[in-house]
């Protein structure tokens, strides 16, 4: 059995591939990557790196040719750019008859209301109509996409947000990445949907938990849309980025994260990471 992992120098991608090589021989494991040079390190430990860009078709259909078991981890960009490279990759696999695809998709994609969802919801319905075997895994948020907040709680400073009452599935990066591993390697997760969540917490109780970790009180700022733009200006962000942080803020209010579920349990075979303990570990 020959597994192929994409954007495996990535943050997600890198953690999958050593909780993959805890799982299989190396020699089991292919990567595919935009700059091979990045994974001369896996090179060397007996990984076989193959070069694979989601912009050039032609590359994936080398990449791709005699994986049995293939993982797409979700590209970064745009929502169009996204789709179509998505999109050329599910080709690709369908071309190199690949037996099972795994993607790493959006929490409740295909009803989803956030502003990264139709990538998700292509690229899921692109898998579904080649008939390949599949594994959606919806994963719901990283609790690494909250490191700057939580720097600059450390800090001193108030944590700020929009999102009101929205509730969020925060896990680790880790548990995400050792349940695509369980998926990739085990048997039985064919045509699978795996809605992948911590505990759902507020903001209010996000920093409740992260104040007892750090055993100091963090105020917390619930803002307006607006002022949560103009804040995030002050603080010298990226103008073209604001509306992408303003949007996410926007969809947890809204619920688009608000998905309970037990599949990581189910994936993993033991409890996600509890918040406290994740926390402490990022800190």
């Amino acid at each position: 059995m020959k597994i192929l992992v994409t954007g495996a120098t990535g943050k997600l991608g890198s953690k999958i591939v050593e909780s993959l090589l805890k799982m299989i021989p190396a020699s089991e494991l292919a990567v595919s990557v935009r700059n091979p040079e990045k994974a001369e390190d896996l090179r060397k430990r007996g990984v076989e790196v193959r070069y694979g860009d989601f912009d050039l078709p032609e590359t994936l259909d080398t990449a791709f040719k005699g994986i049995d078991r293939l993982l797409i981890i979700s590209a970064d960009g745009d929502n169009e750019t996204r789709i179509h490279q998505h999109t050329n990759a599910v080709q690709a696999a369908e071309r190199a008859q690949v037996k099972f695809i795994a993607y790493t998709s959006l929490a409740n994609a295909t009803e989803s209301q956030n502003l990264m969802a139709p990538p998700h919801v292509a690229t899921e319905a692109a898998i579904v109509k080649t008939g390949i075997p599949y594994s959606f895994l919806r994963n719901n948020w990283y609790l690494e996409n909250e490191i700057s907040s939580i720097q600059g709680a450390i800090a001193g400073a108030t944590w700020i947000t929009s999102a009101g009452k929205g509730k969020v599935g925060w896990a680790l990066q880790q548990d995400y990445a050792d349940a695509a591993a369980a998926v990739l390697v085990e048997s039985g997760h064919e045509n699978t949907v795996y809605e992948l969540s911590g505990p759902l917490l507020t903001q209010d109780e996000l920093v409740s938990a992260l104040g007892k970790v750090l055993n100091k009180e963090i105020p917390v700022q619930q803002v307006s849309d607006e002022e949560y733009a103009e804040i995030m200006k002050s603080l010298g962000l990226p103008e073209f980025i604001i509306p992408l942080l303003v949007g996410i803020q926007e969809s947890i209010r809204n619920g688009s994260l608000d998905v309970e579920s037990n599949d990581f349990e189910k994936v993993l075979g033991r409890p996600v990471t509890p918040i406290s303990d994740a926390l402490a570990k990022l800190i």
